[in-house]
């Protein structure tokens, strides 16, 4: 049956959504699962290293030189509080001069968000970071804020620009961040996992937001000039 003119004009028009919305979803909610599931692992033990964290401690400390420590400082500093602060607000900048006010706005978004609930969840389950940290001492261990925010960023940028080479680098930094992490003793490997799980869980669902919050706009959009 077909629709009425004025029913056709109220009808608003069909934009179709991001084929990868529902498996970004999907990867967000197990995310949050194995962050969880992790979280009660470390709790158990009185937030004490796991088994494996002792024995990739031990293995870093092997495979200490001054030549690996001067490299591993080098992501630490880049990927610390006043680097991603600069790198997140360049980024925004740049998108919203190239006239895609939604992409900065998600890139605002998942900075900002991973930060709000990293930090403090960090202090308040105070796991106590490797004796022998060559870098921060607080007991803020759990989960590494260094990697959450590179693994943000880099997930966010891939989500947003779909090119290969994104994907490929943001791997490759999320994997130097958290390896320079744990060779710097800043962190238990346990630590840096979970950051990387929660960066993947804000920058999947701030970007599946973002997305709804954009398609919902085209086609309120579309029916006004429609």
């Amino acid at each position: 049956m077909q629709l009425a003119p004025e029913e056709a004009a109220a009808t608003p028009p069909d934009i179709d959504p991001d084929a990868r919305r529902a498996p970004a979803l999907i990867v967000g909610v197990v995310a949050t699962f194995v962050f969880v599931a992790l979280r009660l692992v470390v709790a158990l033990t009185g937030s004490a290293p796991l088994p494996v964290d002792v024995w990739w401690d031990d293995a870093m400390s092997t495979l200490a030189s001054p030549i690996g420590v001067v490299i591993a400082w080098v992501p630490a500093i880049v990927g610390g509080t006043i680097g991603m602060i600069l790198i997140g607000v360049a980024t925004t900048i740049v998108f919203l001069v190239r006239g895609r006010p939604w992409d900065g706005l998600n890139v605002a978004a998942s900075i900002a968000l991973v930060v709000l609930v990293g930090a403090p969840m960090a202090a308040v389950i105070a796991r106590s970071r490797p004796s022998h940290s060559l870098a921060e001492t607080v007991a803020t261990s759990f989960p590494s804020g260094h990697t959450a925010v590179a693994t943000t960023i880099a997930l966010t940028l891939a989500l947003i620009l779909r090119r290969r080479w994104v994907w490929v680098a943001g791997t490759a930094w999320v994997l130097l961040m958290m390896w320079s992490r744990t060779y710097l003793h800043a962190h238990w490997l346990s630590d840096v996992v979970a950051g990387a799980l929660e960066g993947v869980v804000v920058a999947t669902l701030v970007w599946s937001a973002i997305e709804v919050a954009r398609e919902r706009r085209a086609q309120r959009a579309a029916a006004t000039t429609g």
